[in-house]
């Protein structure tokens, strides 16, 4: 996992931000439990929302871990 990119956009208008690893889109994610989950389900195993939050393979677009919502 730690070769790959993860980048999560910025919040759309109606809350969530959309995750992509790679050229693949994961879904859009509502909170770090979220994103941790669709992590864990991409093959990033045994991480929890503090490895998530704190990790240097996530991009973050226009906030991090903490803004969920516009």
């Amino acid at each position: 996992m730690s070769e790959r990119r993860v980048i999560v956009y910025p919040p759309s208008e109606t809350g969530g931000r959309r995750v992509r690893i790679d050229d693949r889109v994961l879904g859009t994610a509502y909170s770090l439990h979220d994103l941790t989950v669709f992590l864990q389900n991409a093959g990033l195993t045994g991480w929890d929302e503090l490895d998530v939050a704190e990790s240097g393979l996530i991009e973050w677009h226009e906030g991090g871990p903490e803004v969920w919502e516009p």
